[in-house]
Order: C-alpha cells, then structure tokens, then sequence
C-alpha cells in the first residue's frame, strides 16, 4: 500500500546508532517554536489507557516537553475501557479550542468505525487528526523449536502444515490477526486463529508451546525474543524498527500485501471543529517534544518508531487513505462489527 513514510529508509547501521544514542540525541528535525496563543489554562491530553502503559508514560514524557511550549502545565487524563470508546468521546464532546485532546492508537481513531455498530461517535467525522507521535509496527514471532529460521522458510513450513496450525493475537479485528489472516491466505495454510485478551496471556501460551506462532508488539515480545524463547521473523510497516534493527519488514522480505506493509500509529486529534492555526500549533509542539532527548528514547524504548516531522494536513491524508484499507482488511478477515 502507499505510504508517505515510504520515502524514509534506514539501514542497519543508523537503526542501532539511533537506538543506542537516543537517550543523548538532541532535537531531529524540530525547529523551537515559540510559545503557543490558545493555551490559556492547563491542557488535557486524554489516553484511553490504565496508567503505566507505554502509551500513558509516552504521553506523560511527551506533556512534560509539550508544557514548556505551551506555557501551561499538561494533564493527563486516563478514561480506559470500550476500546478506547470513552476516551475518544470525551474528547469528541469537548471544546474545539485546543484545551483538550486525544493521544491514542488507530484502533481508538481509526478501525473502531468498523468493529462497533454503535459506537458514540465516527472518528473520521467527529475527530480533527493533529499529528502522529509514532508508528506502531508488530511483529511475527515463532517458539524456538519452529523449524522456520526466517520468513521464507516459515511460508514453506506452514504450507506443510495445512489445517494443523493455530496463531494468537491480542483480540478480535487486531492487527496480528489481520496480518496472519493474510500470511494463511498466501500459503493456502488454513491457520486458526486464538484471539486473546491482550497479548500477556497470547505470550504465556506460546512460552508454554500452546500456541506456537503470534503476532504483538515489540515491548511485551522482546525480553522473550532476547530469552531465545521466541523467534523474531518479520515486522509490519514501511521501514526496520531501532527496537529490533536486525529483523526485516515483510515488504524487504517480498510480501508487500496490505495487512503486512500497512502499520499503526500513536497520534493526537481533538474534536471536530479545531481552527486551522491551533491545529498547526498543536504539531509544531508534538514534533518538538518527540525530537528531544526523552521523547525520542522513550518511543524506541517502548518498540515504536518516532514521528517528529508530521503536520494536520499530511496526517489527514494519511487518515483518509487508511480508513477504507483496515475497513476492507476487517471485512476480508471475517470480523463482523458488534
């Protein structure tokens, strides 16, 4: 699929440059910005997360580096629960005045227009995209005693294995079932899925040769990956992760299939209606805290790959193009919206 973050390519060596001196990097790519006009009284940066998750402690690493921008202190403000329904509706109902926003996942800003019928708002009509913080690729993992050494051979094995293999994933419509939705379509494997409820107990199944291939994000599969306890073969998204700079995206392994080459993303929105001059603020402030120091390690320490040069109208586009994608992988993928 095309994507504007096509144009970025980094090989190896700059991957582990990057991971390795990101806590002593400076700003890449973020000019100072002065300080913001709309910020009248402390800003509110909803996360439709518990407290403690990468999301929650990216955005509180963010808030402190975006409090100096604005000249008032960043609240974060954690609405967990309905797949990050209540938080994006908190937000939908808010002010458009830039006071408060939304720091989610494409799950909470994007692919729930399609998994609930009655969800309380459409976040396509309802929400203004302001910037992206991060990608959020996931990566294909295999326990140990797979024969597949990389992505090839384990293509040729789970053909092998028709009907006889099963993969998890963190939960229904989730990307890694997308992803293995497709990859069992290529081979023709007839692999069924185990949808679980979060990647922790998909992790400990495969740990316990329950399920022997999953799909999940770099921050819980690792310290597993580092263990020698799962295989790491490929990742999804335009470019190489700096958490894992020596496993290939599926596209340099030649499979360049939507649900594979497609990735999520961490991004701030606000409500309908946000002026155009906030909204151009609101990024210029997100980039520069992403660029720091503390921003820029904790993003790659949490598996993601920063953003630091986005703008409203290039995530909008971006928005509109990936809409109708996850929309048509859901449906090829048999997730019927509940």
């Amino acid at each position: 699929m095309p994507h504007e973050a096509n144009r970025i390519g980094w090989n190896r060596r700059q991957l582990l440059a990057l991971a390795a001196s990101a806590a002593a990097i400076g700003p890449l790519g973020a000019q100072a910005q002065t300080r913001t006009h709309f910020a009248t009284r402390p800003v509110r940066v909803v996360v439709p997360f518990a407290a403690g998750g990468a999301t929650d402690v990216i955005a509180r690493v963010l808030g402190e580096r975006m409090a100096q921008r604005f000249g008032q202190s960043v609240v974060v403000d954690n609405k967990p629960g309905a797949a990050g329904l209540i938080a994006g509706d908190a937000v939908v109902k808010s002010q458009p005045d830039g006071m408060t926003t939304l720091l989610g996942t494409t799950s909470s800003m994007l692919t729930n227009k399609y998994l609930y019928k009655k969800a309380p708002y459409d976040p396509l009509t309802d929400l203004t995209p302001l910037v992206r913080v991060c990608l959020a690729p996931i990566v294909l993992v295999v326990t140990a005693d797979t024969p597949a050494q990389n992505l090839q051979e384990f293509m040729a094995w789970i053909q092998t294995q028709k009907g006889r293999l099963s993969y998890g994933s963190y939960g229904i419509g989730s990307h890694g079932q997308l992803a293995c939705t497709t990859l069992s379509e290529v081979a023709s494997a007839d692999m069924t899925h185990v949808a679980y409820k979060g990647e922790a107990p998909m992790v400990q199944d495969m740990l316990g040769g329950q399920v022997r291939i999953g799909m999940g994000s770099m921050v819980n599969l690792k310290p597993h990956i580092d263990a020698g306890k799962l295989r790491a073969l490929a990742v999804t998204g335009p470019r190489r992760v700096p958490l894992l700079p020596d496993v290939p995206t599926f596209t340099e392994a030649g499979y360049t299939q939507d649900a594979l080459s497609i990735v999520g993303w961490l991004a701030i929105a606000g409500p309908k209606g946000m002026p155009a001059d906030v909204a151009r603020q609101w990024a210029a402030v997100a980039n520069h805290a992403v660029a720091s120091r503390e921003g820029m390690a904790r993003i790659i320490a949490a598996g993601f790959v920063p953003v630091d040069d986005d703008t409203p109208e290039k995530f909008a586009r971006l928005w509109a193009q990936e809409a109708p994608v996850w929309g048509r992988l859901l449906q090829a993928a048999g997730v019927q919206p509940s």
